[in-house]
C-alpha cells in the first residue's frame, strides 16, 4: 500500500503530449502484466528459501507496478470532466464493470481450480494469469485510446513539503478517507464471513455463490443507475450519507434475521449491498472533488498524491475488514 504514495508523487511530476495520466496506461501496463504472470510462475527446481525471496520480490514488483497504473487510472476522472453527474456516471460504470468481472471470473476460473489436483493447480494458475494478462493489456490499451484528458492544467510540480501541507489542509479528503475506511471494513468483513456463514450457520456451502451474487452483483447493478439522479437532486455528500445509512440498516437487519430466515436475510443483504453500492460509486466522484478543493484552498493541485492517500486508505479498510473473521 505504501507504493501508492510513491506512485502518486511520480504521477504528479508527469506532463506529456498524451496527457498527465494516460501515458501510465500505455507504458505501465506491460510491466504490470509481466509481474502478474511472474507472481504465479513457480520455479519448482529452486530451494525453499529461494522461492520465498522470489515470492517477495515479484509481489513487491507487482504492487509497485499496480500502483503506477491504478493511481493514474483512478485519477483520470478529474481530467476527463468537471461535471458532477458525469463523474458520478464514470464511478457507476467503474463499479458495475468491477462487479461483473469479479462474478464472471468466479464462474469462469472457479471450476478449473475446484476440479484440479494440487499438482495441476500450478499450471491452472499459470494458464489463467497469462490469459488475463493478455486481456488486461488489450483493455488498458482500449482505455488509453478511448479516453481524453479534457481538463488540462500545466503546472509546476510542487515540492514534497508543499504537497504534504496541501494534503494536511484538505479536511474533506480526510473525512472521505475515514468514511471509505469504515465502509470498506464493513463490506470486506461481511464478504470474508460469508463462507463461514453458509458452512456453519446454514450448513450448505452451495449457497455461497448466491451470497456472492447478492453482495457483488445485485447491489452494484441496482445502485449504479440511481447514483447520477441522486447526485443531481441532493448532491454527492447527501447521496453518500444515504447510501451509508441504507447499508448500515441492511447489515443490522441481516445480523438479526440471518439465523432464522434465509429469504429475509438475502433481502437484508441486498438492501445493504445497494447502500454500499451507492457509497462505493459516489466516493470516486467525491475523491475527484477533493482534488479541486485542495487546489481552491492552497493553489496547489496534486491529483496523484490525493488519490494515492485515498487508495492507501481503501487498502487498509480492505485488509482490516478481510482479517476480522480470523479473530
Amino acid at each position: 500500500a505504501f507504493a501508492d504514495v510513491f506512485a502518486g508523487r511520480v504521477v504528479d511530476s508527469v506532463n506529456t503530449r498524451w496527457g498527465k495520466f494516460r501515458p501510465f496506461l500505455l507504458f505501465g501496463t506491460a510491466p504490470l502484466m509481466i509481474f502478474s504472470v511472474l507472481v504465479f510462475w513457480v520455479p519448482t527446481d529452486w530451494s525453499h528459501s529461494s522461492k520465498v525471496v522470489y515470492a517477495y520480490l515479484t509481489y513487491m514488483g507487482l504492487g509497485l507496478c499496480y500502483s503506477l497504473v491504478n493511481i493514474p487510472y483512478g485519477s483520470l476522472a478529474t481530467a476527463m470532466t468537471q461535471q458532477p453527474q458525469s463523474r458520478a456516471r464514470l464511478g457507476a460504470a467503474r463499479g458495475i464493470a468491477a462487479s461483473l468481472t469479479f462474478v464472471c471470473l468466479a464462474f469462469l476460473i472457479g471450476p478449473s481450480i475446484k476440479n484440479s489436483s494440487p499438482e495441476e493447480m500450478v499450471s491452472v494458475y499459470h494458464f489463467w494469469t497469462i490469459v488475463l494478462a493478455i486481456a488486461g493489456m488489450v483493455l488498458y490499451f482500449i482505455c488509453f485510446k478511448s479516453t481524453r484528458e479534457n481538463v488540462v492544467r500545466i503546472v509546476a510540480q510542487p515540492s514534497l513539503k508543499i504537497s504534504l501541507q496541501t494534503l494536511k489542509r484538505n479536511r474533506p479528503l480526510f473525512m472521505l478517507c475515514i468514511g471509505a475506511l469504515c465502509v470498506l471494513i464493513s463490506t470486506f468483513a461481511v464478504s470474508a464471513s460469508s463462507l463461514f456463514y453458509v458452512r456453519y450457520v446454514l450448513n450448505d456451502t452451495g449457497l455461497f455463490t448466491v451470497l456472492v451474487l447478492v453482495q457483488n452483483l445485485v447491489g452494484t447493478v441496482a445502485s449504479a443507475p440511481l447514483v447520477p439522479g441522486m447526485v443531481a437532486r441532493i448532491g454527492k455528500k447527501n447521496t453518500f450519507l444515504i447510501g451509508a445509512l441504507l447499508g448500515t440498516c441492511g447489515y443490522l437487519l441481516f445480523f438479526w434475521v440471518s439465523v432464522w430466515s434465509l429469504p429475509v436475510a438475502l433481502v437484508a443483504l441486498a438492501i445493504a449491498s445497494i447502500g454500499q453500492g451507492v457509497t462505493m460509486t459516489v466516493m470516486w466522484a467525491l475523491e475527484a472533488d477533493t482534488v479541486e478543493y485542495g487546489e481552491y484552498l492552497t493553489g496547489v493541485r496534486i491529483e496523484g498524491l490525493t488519490y494515492s492517500l485515498f487508495s492507501f486508505t481503501r487498502k487498509c479498510g480492505q485488509a482490516i475488514g478481510g482479517s476480522i473473521p480470523a479473530f
